[in-house]
């Protein structure tokens, strides 16, 4: 589906952690346009660590993934 995973477990682990705290702000805070940017944040963060791939770390060359490049 993509390219190549350039996520690393580290990485993974903490995008899914600040997505759930993000989504469940999203839930229970107040009310505000602060809410919609926090759950698209969120949806963003947990979407990327599920699939192991960055949009913006392939635009800038990086990569979070220890180990050999394979492309």
């Amino acid at each position: 589906m993509f390219k190549s995973a350039n996520i690393g477990t580290n990485d993974r682990i903490l995008r899914i952690v600040v997505g759930v705290a993000l989504a469940l702000y999203a839930v229970y805070g107040l009310a505000s346009v602060w809410q919609w940017v926090a759950f698209a944040v969120a949806a963003i963060l947990i979407i990327t660590a599920l699939v192991r791939f960055c949009p913006a770390y392939a635009l800038f060359g990086a990569s979070t993934r220890g180990g050999r490049k394979t492309d």
